[in-house]
Order: structure tokens, then C-alpha cells, then sequence
């Protein structure tokens, strides 16, 4: 009986495909066989034996370069995979962007402004930091729309969002909320110093018109700003943003109020 179950057993592992050698292993036996074979090609004269020997040898070393083949084959593959992988990755961080970004001016647009600030929110509760947020209407924009086209407001659009963008630091955010309203989000930032942000950003906007032709373009905007209180959430900070803004448009305009 335990003769039988031992039968049973050495069949059931005969079976079994046998467990891939890894590389070194592959090496070390094929190093092994041709040293034994060097040997014995030294300890003959018979020249019939030497040749078969070396056979013996040049197949060994076939069998090898095939394994090789086949590993530079699977690495081929990895590689492929690889870089398929990383154009996809690509392809879906830049779906995800223009998920988030405004196609006009290339700005963050409500729904990348809003997680832009959960962000910076959390990081400040974390920190104990400070935020502050800049609520931006360009002035009299219906106005440059009527006289000169709307392709020119976008343009004026592209243009004050890229010359903003160029003012802000790498950690500051600018988002377009719809029409020519923009809110900028200003980590590390309390109030006086953004107010100090936006008189530079509206004194480069003066110097910087845009050209239309042979024509110069001034635009000025209205700010509102507001420094977040602790653990604000956003919508009554931008509230409060956007009444400090409309209180800079009936102040006279191309200025800056701060919320209250």
C-alpha cells in the first residue's frame, strides 16, 4: 500500500512541468559542462572524440544564446509595456487637466479652482497658514466686447491671465470663474501682502496694453480681496471677495477693496 501511494506520488511530481532555472543557475551549469569538457579534451588525443566533445560544447553554447534571445526578447516586451504604459499615463493626466482647465485662457476653471483650494485649505489647517484669495472682474468689459469684437475680448482675456500668471509665484493659483471674472488663490499670503500682489499685477497691466492693430488697448480691473479665516470654507470666502470687488467697481473702478 505504501509502496502504491508512493508510486502515486512520484508520478503526480513526474507530471509537474519543472520550475524555470533563473539565469545564474542557467550560467553556472553551462560553465560547469564546458569545463568538464575542456578537461576531457585535454586528457584525449583521439580526435574523433575531441570533435565530438566540441559538439557537444558548440550545442551547449547554442542552448545558452537561445535563453539569451529569449530574455532580451521579454525585455524588449517590458520595455514596450513600459513605454505604453507612460503614453498612456500621459494621455489620461492630460484628459484630467482640461478637466480642470479653462479652455480659453489655459486658467483652472471652477472645478480646478475648487480643488485647488481644498488643497491649499487643508495645508493651512495643517500649518496653521495663512490664504488669501483675490476676486478679479475685468472693468467695463461689455464695452471692449461692443467696440471692437469679441474675438478681441477673448484676446484680452488670454492676455490678462498670462500677464497675472507671469506675476504670481509657482505655488499661487489662478482659476477663470466665468466671463471676465478671475479669482486667484495666494498661499502664505495675508492681507496686505496680496493687496501689495495686485498693485503690482495692475501696474504691469498698465504698462502692458494690449495691441489690437495699430491700436493700444488699456484694461484695467476691480479686485476684491479677502484673507480666509480659520477653517473658512469657500464659498463664504469668495463671497466676501466678490462684495469687496463690487464695492472697488462703484469706488471708480481699476482698484483694490478689501473684504470685510
Amino acid at each position: 500500500m505504501d509502496s502504491q501511494v508512493s508510486m502515486r506520488r512520484t508520478r503526480s511530481s513526474a507530471s509537474k512541468p519543472a520550475a524555470e532555472p533563473a539565469a545564474a543557475t542557467v550560467l553556472g551549469t553551462y560553465r560547469s559542462r564546458v569545463n568538464a569538457l575542456a578537461e576531457r579534451i585535454r586528457a584525449t588525443s583521439d580526435l574523433g572524440a575531441i570533435i565530438a566533445m566540441l559538439n557537444q560544447a558548440l550545442a551547449e553554447t547554442r542552448r545558452l544564446r537561445s535563453r539569451e534571445d529569449e530574455l532580451h526578447a521579454a525585455q524588449r516586451k517590458v520595455a514596450e509595456a513600459e513605454r505604453s504604459i507612460e503614453s498612456m499615463k500621459s494621455e489620461l493626466e492630460q484628459v484630467k487637466a482640461m478637466l480642470h482647465q479653462d479652455p480659453l485662457t489655459s486658467a483652472l476653471n471652477r472645478r480646478g479652482i475648487d480643488e485647488a483650494f481644498r488643497q491649499e485649505a487643508s495645508r493651512c489647517d495643517r500649518r496653521n497658514g495663512r490664504l488669501s484669495v483675490a476676486m478679479v472682474d475685468l472693468d467695463d468689459f461689455k464695452a471692449l466686447n461692443d467696440t471692437h469684437g469679441h474675438p478681441v475680448g477673448d484676446r484680452a482675456l488670454v492676455h490678462v491671465c498670462a500677464l497675472i500668471r507671469r506675476m504670481l509665484r509657482p505655488t499661487d493659483r489662478i482659476g477663470r470663474l466665468g466671463g471676465e471674472e478671475f479669482l486667484l488663490l495666494l498661499p502664505d499670503t495675508g492681507l496686505d501682502e496680496a493687496a501689495a500682489v495686485m498693485l503690482r499685477v495692475r501696474r504691469e497691466l498698465a504698462a502692458s496694453p494690449l495691441l489690437q492693430k495699430d491700436e493700444a488697448i488699456a484694461i484695467t480691473f476691480s479686485c476684491g480681496i479677502a484673507e480666509r479665516r480659520a477653517r473658512e470654507p469657500f464659498d463664504p470666502l469668495v463671497a466676501r471677495a466678490d462684495s469687496a470687488m463690487y464695492r472697488a467697481k462703484r469706488a471708480g473702478k481699476n482698484r483694490s477693496v478689501h473684504a470685510r
